[in-house]
């Protein structure tokens, strides 16, 4: 599939690569790269990502799937869809941080309330990453 190229107002080309070889599906490549591109700053806070429906064309993909993708983006907090305005990115890095805090603190308070020691919830942890990570 052809790679889709955005400028931003740097100048930066910022692209997007599905490869149908690839075990992951499409929508989670496209979910994958943007939110990446997020974190790492390629894609600036405030930058306007293409029309679900631009983005399928360019990238060979059905819109329900870019679609999925965007929603995914968005309830991680890395994008934010403002109707007619379009979708940008958004903070990713300081709501992504806070969402995760706040979920340590809600499983660190219900371990002790289960009667879990500091080692034994921390191994849990440990295996759930492991299986959310392979």
């Amino acid at each position: 599939m052809p790679p889709i190229f955005r400028r931003v107002r740097d100048n930066r080309a910022v692209t997007l690569k599905i490869r149908i070889d690839d075990g992951a599906p499409p929508y989670e490549q496209v979910r994958a790269q943007i939110s990446e591109q997020a974190r790492s700053g390629a894609l600036p806070v405030g930058y306007r990502l293409p029309t679900v429906r631009g983005l399928a064309e360019t990238l060979g993909l059905a819109a329900n799937t870019v679609a999925k993708a965007y929603r995914a983006l968005e309830a991680d907090g890395v994008i934010e869809t403002r109707g007619r305005n379009g979708t940008v990115v958004a903070a990713a890095g300081s709501a992504a941080e806070r969402e995760a805090a706040s979920a340590a603190q809600a499983y660190a308070a219900r371990a002790r309330r289960l009667g879990f020691s500091e080692e034994e919830a921390l191994a849990a942890v440990r295996d759930a990453l492991r299986a959310a990570y392979g």
